[in-house]
């Protein structure tokens, strides 16, 4: 008996692995995009809430460019939030030169505020 065979009525070949043929499936070439921590906290949601959506845009080959859209949408919101709370509430070079270690609680506290607004609106959507 062969190990490899061609179906015609489905287009795809299989090869005899053990006492079964299994159909020989490949992946086509996907560019390497970086996917960060944005991307990443999605991808973990995504996998534990959605794990349907997840395996289909992973077996359509869409999931990774979904995560790096995701990525750059989120830090771009996390920046324009953390820009725009520093603005509204005053919190400057000056404060920074006199006074870092209540700059820096300021800050995280924006940070964090940020954070949870991406979250709520990008990540965990």
């Amino acid at each position: 008996m062969e190990n490899r065979i061609y179906n015609e009525n489905n287009g795809l070949w299989y090869e005899k692995q053990g006492d079964y043929y299994l159909p020989c499936l490949e992946l086509p070439e996907q560019e390497d995009v970086e996917i960060g921590v944005w991307g990443e906290r999605h991808r973990q949601y995504l996998l534990a809430h959605h794990k349907v959506k997840y395996y289909n845009m992973l077996s359509n080959c869409t999931l990774c460019s979904h995560l790096a859209e995701v990525e750059k949408r989120a830090a771009k919101m996390f920046d324009n939030i953390v820009k725009e709370l520093a603005e509204k509430e005053n919190i400057t070079e000056k404060l920074k030169a006199n006074d870092m270690m209540l700059w820096v609680q300021k800050m995280n506290n924006i940070r964090n505020r940020a954070k949870e607004i991406v979250n709520d609106e990008v990540i965990f959507v």
